[in-house]
């Protein structure tokens, strides 16, 4: 059967940051936030399920983690995807955005059969926006980023509006494609009552005893996880080994208070503010 998959991840509650948030060294204390399902991801897959349904494919998640990320694989479920998948080693820690883009291609491949991939525009620990457009040009796929609204939709195309950098656009373009959703897309749909109680109890093999993982089985309530192995991966593409960005500097910014400007509305006015701001904002080298 032909296959929709959304790219989803699991990042720590950026709009719930506390004074723990930070470490000494300037990177983010994923352990002192809580973990959710990516704003966008869950827009990328009510856009799936919404195409999925009409269209008669099945809708597949995946997602690369730790084993905790098994809880938005769950949510998917419970909001109506077909199939999950965790992409799950100790091997690819510290992907940057090339690494992460290598497996996740490659877990689309492995699927097979696939017409369409959804992903948010960007996750809000990275805000890179580059993962989606990254997987695109790797499994050879149309893209469209930034898309802000499904117009049509059949076996032949698809037609959506997406935010240009100075104006909305309308594109229509053929299948395999990569769509990347914004928040503006739609409205993600709750949970489904009798969908929580069919698969509240999936999880990963490991968290089944023994005279329970028949049950699991014959219920589809394990989540299937592949690990590099599985995948016939290159350890050298994956990881820290694959990822080439380096961090230069961190710097931490603290906003405070000043004393409150006014400017008039007019030509002088925004000629004295832009003096001020260069002024204070701007180092020059000499």
């Amino acid at each position: 059967m032909k296959k929709i998959v959304v790219l989803a991840k699991q990042v720590p509650d950026t709009a719930n940051v506390t004074g723990d948030a930070m470490k000494p060294d300037g990177t983010v204390n994923r352990a002192a936030l809580p973990a959710i399902f990516n704003p966008e991801d869950l827009n990328a897959l009510e856009m799936g399920l919404t195409i999925g349904e009409k269209l008669g494919f099945e809708v597949h998640v995946v997602t690369m983690g730790p084993p905790k990320a098994v809880e938005i694989l769950k949510h998917a479920l419970y909001m109506g995807a077909d199939r999950v998948w965790l992409i799950s080693d100790r091997r690819f820690a510290a992907a940057d955005t090339l690494a992460t883009s290598y497996v996740l291609a490659k877990a689309v491949e492995k699927l097979g059969d696939v017409q369409m991939v959804l992903a948010g525009r960007q996750a809000i620990d990275g805000d890179t926006a580059q993962v989606g457009p990254q997987v695109a040009e790797k499994i050879d796929f149309n893209q469209v980023t930034y898309v802000t609204e499904l117009k049509e939709i059949n076996s032949g195309h698809v037609v959506v509006e997406r935010d240009g950098e100075t104006r909305s656009e309308t594109i229509r373009t053929g299948f395999p494609v990569l769509l990347t959703v914004t928040a503006e897309a739609n409205t993600p749909r709750f949970a489904n009552a009798a969908r929580m109680l069919q698969f509240f109890r999936a999880g990963l093999e490991s968290d089944f005893q023994e005279e329970n993982l028949g049950d699991a089985k014959a219920n589809n309530w394990i989540v299937p996880t592949w690990t590099l192995d599985d995948m016939g991966l290159d350890p050298a593409r994956c990881g820290l080994n694959g990822s080439p960005t380096k961090v230069h500097k961190i710097k931490s910014i603290t906003l405070k208070g000043t004393d409150l400007q006014l400017f008039n509305r007019d030509k002088t006015g925004i000629q004295e503010m832009v003096r001020n701001i260069v002024k204070d904002y701007v180092e020059v080298e000499r």
